[in-house]
């Protein structure tokens, strides 16, 4: 099981198959990482356990919201549940928040009905859990691990333009922390409304940085402005 296994190394790829993904990437410039990107087109089956129905999710669901692309390596493991009974926990906080939410595996829908309708941990969720069985969902957010057929821990925030402005990727044992997440929306939707920057640690109510009006004044001069008794605070 992905969650069992503790932290593997991947098998390092031979020559041969590192020249054929040379030749096949060669013309592809995107960066590795999903931050600053748009959201990859897909379309997918997914189980809504708010209302105990499969449906399709695409991600023109999730035009102009800000949105949680959530991944998880299997059902039925030990660290996932954790993970998504956490979020489940926060949801009517997303909710207020204008974010919603796609949890995000391999496995089929009716694992994921199946999984939901056992796991004690997960009574009562509100979330849509979508089946990337052909791991193509997995693999265009560049979190697959190919050798293994799972999704690594990999949590994307987007804005309402559908760019990617945090991410958050893990391996296997660890589970992420859903609050410190939320503290990140916030300081996100903070900066994106009113053009400022969020120190270390931001929470609403503290002191930002007003770079989109003091930048002159600023530069060089930030311990100045804030200490960092407030920054740890």
């Amino acid at each position: 099981m992905a969650c069992a296994n503790g932290v593997k190394p991947l098998k390092k790829k031979q020559n041969k198959e590192i020249l054929v993904e040379n030749f096949k990437q060669e013309e592809k410039t995107m960066s590795t990482t999903m931050v600053r990107q748009e959201m990859p087109e897909f379309e997918m089956g997914a189980f809504d356990a708010k209302t105990g129905h499969f449906k399709t999710v695409s991600s023109k669901d999730y035009k102009d919201k800000w949105t949680v692309v959530c991944f998880y390596p299997a059902d039925f493991t030990f660290v996932c549940p954790t993970e998504i009974a956490a979020m489940n926990a926060h949801y009517d906080e997303f909710q207020e928040l204008g974010v919603d939410i796609l949890a995000v595996s391999v496995d089929s829908k009716f694992s994921h009905k199946r999984f939901v309708e056992t796991e004690p941990i997960l009574k009562g969720l509100k979330l849509t859990i979508g089946a990337d069985t052909t791991m193509e969902v997995s693999r265009a957010f560049g979190i697959l691990v190919e050798e293994e057929g799972v999704a690594l821990r990999g949590r994307f925030l987007f804005n309402p333009d559908g760019v990617c402005v945090a991410q958050e990727v893990q391996a296997d044992s660890v589970g992420r922390n859903v609050k410190e997440f939320l503290r990140q929306v916030k300081a996100w939707q903070h900066a994106s409304k009113t053009g400022e920057v969020c120190p270390a640690g931001w929470r609403p109510g503290k002191k930002t940085l007003p770079v989109n009006t003091d930048m002159e004044k600023m530069t060089g001069r930030v311990g100045d402005y804030i200490t960092l008794d407030e920054i740890l605070s």
